[in-house]
């Protein structure tokens, strides 16, 4: 075996490089090696807050992102000659189309018409728009529309993230030049202000300062002062029974004299206060069910400030919903809960439930999800939000202040629908002056809550970037968690016209439940107003279906061409499938557990939900 000479101590270094070094060559050195962590956090601080700059220019959309899918846009049309030679014929027979079509109505005023707007598109809904010049003008605008889309679409190489980034951003433009938001190009515009000699207008202009001087004082909308919550908005009689740093669970009293056995438990995305849940009397689904013998508790999230920054998704799932189950579990112990999740609050609900049924804890009856997807490959729009570069951008946002504030969020889902939530409601209130009243459902949208940093960016990272709830790599206390180990009936709500959470998404729970019974419930309107659905109110169906455990469960699709659909709320249908899943009623109980120290602390709604 070879040995390697060993080196004297006083033997000169064998390194030339050692031998010729500087003494304070070596000493810069050390000190840029003591002082690298430091210079690197201070380097990426510096990125940072250049990011956070560019996103208050562009308004929270990242450049980077935009410029890259148009560039992929670009780049693939441009090696696309087939499809630019199809774009021009298109814009060729349009262009002859319309003219026809002007030619026509100019001179018998009666043509048909080349285009028509798309489903649920009702701002050319006003007769006027089918009296010449306006009907050539709209149908300009649709047409132009129309091949704005097809320019924007079906590029042969192009990403689909690219694809759906780019033309949103053509639909936001087109939305915003639309002649509906024209005065002179609108005719509702028109006959309102010569009937009304321009008082319409005048009208308009004093709202518009009105909200511009609220905007500037950071107020909320005009109207709101007529809601008050525990006055008017989230008065179900009830106690405060448990507070931590995180929640205050809410117990209802009871209004029947004997109750369902199985509690049901509550909780809303912590986004926006819990009382969308327990809007008004007429319009209250915690009234609905406690009149109907169920013991209600309800989850009220603290709302987060700076110091909360460090908040994660664990800390609400131990904090929040299990505190909550393992609070009732003390209060009404041997009997298991019906627990319930809306939006946000429904994926920690079902991450809470996985959790809990890998480790063989069966405490849950069932589980109830309202407007929840479990799985986030198609997000609808909202996906443009979602690449690493968007995220990024947002992360760095919240980093400054510690927390996502709910302008933004509000913000972003307003562009998903710019046309019915800015542009419509300007020509509405500011050139029509009609002032639309602030209603519950409006008045709770106002009073949005705010998210921690962490937590929010482990959302939007782990679940809407990679998709880990459904790929089975969410963990949990360090270890995978899984939606098939959940094996209590589950009963899945979703909105047809819900753009925040798609219901052909939402329906993919059938892809991953194992369920004994899983229901599912397709409810007209949207994703607020799908949920708040009281019975008794116009125009308003629902589908319904259950799949059971071994059944082979339809395409979504196919499902809702099959499942035969009912007039009015989904509501009773609902409740009388929490009765089913019950064992039974008792005397109601009372509120909380003094004698195990769960005292009423105060009143319902408690004290979180007054923070601002």
């Amino acid at each position: 075996m070879l040995e390697t000479p060993q080196q004297s101590p006083s033997a000169p270094p064998d390194s030339a490089t050692e031998a010729v070094t500087p003494p304070f060559h070596a000493d810069f050195s050390r000190r840029l090696s003591d002082r690298r962590l430091l210079d690197s956090d201070a380097l990426e601080n510096i990125d940072r807050m250049t990011n956070i700059a560019l996103g208050q220019l562009s308004g929270g959309v990242s450049p980077a992102s935009l410029a890259m899918a148009y560039l992929d846009w670009m780049v693939h049309l441009s090696a696309s000659p087939g499809k630019q030679f199809q774009l021009g014929a298109k814009a060729a027979r349009k262009a002859l189309r319309l003219g026809s079509y002007a030619l026509t109505s100019a001179v018998a005023g009666n043509a048909e018409p080349c285009i028509k707007p798309l489903p649920g598109d009702h701002r050319f809904d006003h007769p006027g728009w089918q009296r010449f010049p306006y009907n050539v003008i709209y149908q300009g605008f649709l047409l132009n529309q129309q091949w704005w889309h097809n320019a924007t679409t079906g590029v042969r190489g192009i990403s689909k993230h690219s694809e759906a980034a780019v033309w949103f951003t053509a639909k936001q433009i087109l939305d915003m030049m639309s002649p509906v938001n024209v005065p002179l190009m609108n005719p509702e515009i028109v006959e309102a202000t010569v009937r009304e000699r321009g008082a319409n207008l005048a009208r308009g202009a004093e709202y518009y300062g009105e909200d511009l001087r609220r905007s500037l004082r950071d107020e909320k909308p005009a109207g709101i002062e007529a809601f008050r919550v525990g006055e008017n908005l989230a008065i179900t009689p009830g106690k405060v029974v448990y507070r931590n740093p995180l929640i205050e669970l809410i117990q209802y009293s009871p209004t029947t004299d004997t109750v369902q056995r199985e509690p049901v438990l509550m909780q809303s995305a912590w986004m926006m206060k819990y009382y969308i849940l327990d809007l008004s009397p007429h319009n209250s689904l915690v009234k609905y069910l406690v009149d109907r013998g169920h013991t209600v508790f309800m989850i009220s999230w603290l709302n987060p400030g700076p110091e909360h920054r460090d908040l994660g998704m664990e800390d609400y799932r131990k904090s929040g919903t299990l505190a909550a189950i393992d609070a009732i579990s003390d209060i009404l112990p041997d009997r298991k809960i019906h627990a319930v999740g809306y939006c946000l609050g429904g994926i920690l609900l079902t991450i809470a439930a996985a959790a809990m049924a890998r480790d063989g804890d069966d405490r849950l009856a069932s589980v109830t999800l309202f407007t929840t997807m479990t799985d986030f490959t198609e997000v609808g729009e909202i996906n443009v939000f979602m690449d690493a570069s968007e995220v990024t951008l947002l992360e760095d946002m919240m980093w400054q202040k510690g927390y996502l504030d709910h302008k933004q969020v509000s913000g972003g889902f307003q562009l998903l629908k710019s046309a019915d939530l800015i542009w419509s409601k300007m020509v509405r209130e500011y050139y029509l002056g009609n002032r639309e009243p602030m209603f519950d459902l409006m008045a709770w949208n106002a009073d949005g809550t705010r998210m921690p940093y962490r937590q929010h960016s482990e959302v939007l990272r782990r679940l809407y970037v990679d998709n880990e709830l459904f790929q089975g790599k969410y963990l949990v206390g360090g270890r995978a968690i899984s939606i098939s180990n959940i094996h209590c009936p589950m009963f899945a709500v979703a909105a047809v016209a819900d753009h925040v959470a798609p219901w052909h998404s939402v329906y993919k729970l059938h892809l991953q439940s194992d369920s004994t019974e899983l229901t599912f419930a397709l409810t007209s309107g949207g994703h607020n107003v799908g949920i708040v659905n009281e019975p008794g109110r116009p125009r308003r169906s629902f589908q319904l279906s259950v799949c059971r455990e071994g059944e082979r469960c339809l395409d979504a699709e196919t499902w809702k061409k099959e499942t035969p659909s009912y007039e009015g709320s989904w509501w009773p249908a609902w409740q009388e499938w929490l009765v089913q899943h019950s064992s039974g009623s008792e005397e109601a109980p009372p509120m909380g557990a003094p004698e195990k120290g769960y005292l009423p602390l105060c009143d319902a709604p408690g004290t979180y939900i007054h923070q601002q």
